[in-house]
């Protein structure tokens, strides 16, 4: 009697706690299941991705995301920076399970904007053409494939200002900037060093550095939170405004960039082992893991009011843990790995991962484009799975040489 009253006192606390204390309770149960396996979770993950690829062939375009309506957003034809995405992923999917057929699709779609790599007009070339022909070049060894990726290397350096020492951002919005450079910019960077590794010419390298270093110098605050915009004088090269264009405000930390800030930088410090990269990237690390809500997956701009937090951001998230993976390999430290793992055992959940057939096959659910522009909201996003399938064969890399648990 006295156990049944124990459990029933049991039940009506849970019954009665408040909502948020329900949800804290199951994401720490959740994060701490021991049959986790990213082995597991990357096969559940092509079951859907299967889909999205026989879907996408059949469509002949590149998946990008899912409109107001719920039907898919598909690019098909002109410049579009999530264009590369989807290929990546074909060929993630191929390092995943060696099948000829991800290797084919691979092929298949980035082929769609190979002629891509001649158009000066964008500084997004790094995530089209890095994750695609890039991974084409250093998995096969073809040399069409490093052909191309110096063409797009060489029109990325083309918006290079050495008075700035940034490559430009944006080339519209004059009313509102100068010469604009966004955080965003950093994972451009990573083509940029491999151009230097496969040609040996050291130009590429030497821009890529002096964009980390400006960057670095006039987009952090004291707290290691970032800007989303840096607007630069182009006679002077000094940084005469600093602003948002996807965040809150001007004075908020938007999370999307703040996961770009930590992913560029301790990729830079991969290719360069500048401790400046290292401890930068930690800062920043240190940063967003302070930021993590309760739920372990952030809210789309770490300063919103609580008015304005009930969406959160997936692809800011995956792109977060993968990066904290590649911290945890450069340092040891088992925080950054716990916390990654963490992450990554929450986006596996339902409440983000969808079952397949679901989400339009999109892997995960439960991420935001622009939230001031009202554009992609509550929606997934390619590059939200490109990230999350990549942080798990970081995590099952990871795993298989280290252990912390």
């Amino acid at each position: 009697m006295i156990r049944f009253t124990a459990i029933m006192q049991k039940k009506y606390f849970i019954r009665f706690l408040p909502c948020f204390l329900i949800s804290g309770i199951i994401t720490l149960i959740s994060c701490n299941k021991k049959d986790f396996s990213p082995d597991e979770t990357l096969n559940q993950v092509q079951k859907q991705l299967k889909l999205m690829q026989i879907e996408a062939s059949a469509q002949q375009a590149i998946p990008r995301s899912v409109d107001s309506n719920g039907n898919t957003r598909w690019i098909s034809k002109g410049l579009d920076w999530t264009e590369g995405f989807w290929p990546g992923i074909c060929w993630l999917m191929y390092q995943v399970s060696s099948e000829e057929n991800w290797k084919e699709s691979a092929i298949e779609f980035q082929r769609m904007f190979a002629d891509h790599c001649f158009d000066k007009s964008t500084h997004d070339l790094g995530f089209i053409f890095n994750n695609t022909f890039g991974k084409a070049y250093r998995i096969t060894g073809e040399e069409m494939y490093k052909e191309v990726l110096i063409e797009a290397t060489n029109s990325l350096v083309s918006r290079f200002n050495s008075k700035v020492g940034c490559i430009k951002s944006w080339d519209w919005g004059e009313d509102r900037w100068q010469y604009p450079v966004i955080i965003d910019n950093m994972m451009n960077l990573e083509m940029l060093f491999e151009a230097t590794l496969v040609t040996g010419d050291t130009n590429y390298r030497d821009i890529a550095i002096r964009h980390a270093n400006t960057t670095l110098t006039n987009h952090f605050r004291d707290d290691y939170s970032t800007f989303h915009v840096v607007d630069y004088d182009t006679l002077t090269g000094k940084a005469i405004r600093k602003l948002t264009h996807q965040g809150f405000s001007d004075s908020s930390a938007w999370a999307r960039g703040q996961a770009w800030g930590v992913y560029g930088y301790i990729m830079c410090y991969r290719y360069t082992r500048d401790t400046t990269y290292l401890k930068a990237a930690e800062q920043m690390a240190r940063y967003n893991m302070n930021k993590l809500p309760p739920e372990l997956v952030f809210n789309w701009d770490h300063n919103a009011p609580s008015s304005l937090q009930t969406y959160r951001d997936a692809s800011a998230t995956a792109i977060f843990a993968s990066a904290l993976l590649e911290l945890a390999e450069h340092t040891g430290k088992e925080e950054y790995y716990s916390t990654a793992k963490k992450i990554l055992i929450r986006l596996s959940s339902h409440r983000y991962m969808a079952h397949p057939g679901e989400n339009n096959f999109f892997v995960l659910k439960h991420s935001v484009g622009s939230y001031p522009e009202n554009h992609e909201m509550d929606v997934p996003l390619i590059y939200a799975d490109y990230y999350f399938v990549e942080a798990l064969l970081r995590l099952r890399n990871f795993e298989q040489n280290e252990n912390f648990d």
